[in-house]
């Protein structure tokens, strides 16, 4: 359930604060004279392509949690490779979203943070998992 209600958020987090900020920066390279209209496949497209970065974008704490649930990594390694992961987001936010840096880092920032509630959330649900280790009999139930 968690990772719809992310994915809506990232749609939502794109649609009300990145799009204004990304059209008013497209728009401001056009001449005065000149009225911006995109071709509406291209726009559909663009607008389909960003819901998709950013809603995917916004299941990184998922992704964190079940990578130390299954066991894949660990919460100390997560922290060891912070900077790489930072780097790695900035260079995939530069892939995806358009050639601007407001768009870039719409996306990179928030991943980022991400990120970070995805460390905690995993430290939380790693501490409740040893605590309910901790609390069961050591022996088969009969």
């Amino acid at each position: 359930m968690s990772s719809t209600i992310l994915f809506f958020v990232g749609v939502a987090f794109c649609y009300f604060i990145v799009f204004g900020r990304v059209f008013q920066f497209i728009s401001s390279f056009a001449p005065k004279s000149i009225s911006v209209a995109p071709d509406i496949e291209a726009y559909f497209n663009f607008v389909l392509g960003m819901f998709l970065a950013f809603g995917l974008a916004f299941e990184v704490p998922v992704v964190v949690v079940v990578l130390v649930l299954s066991g894949l990594i660990s919460v100390a390694q997560l922290r060891e490779f912070r900077g790489y992961v930072i780097v790695a987001i900035f260079t995939l936010a530069a892939f995806i979203t358009p050639p601007d840096a407001i768009s870039m880092l719409s996306l990179a920032i928030p991943m980022c943070l991400l990120y970070e509630a995805g460390i905690v959330a995993a430290q939380l649900v790693e501490r409740r998992r040893k605590a309910a280790t901790q609390g069961l009999p050591a022996g088969p139930r009969d």
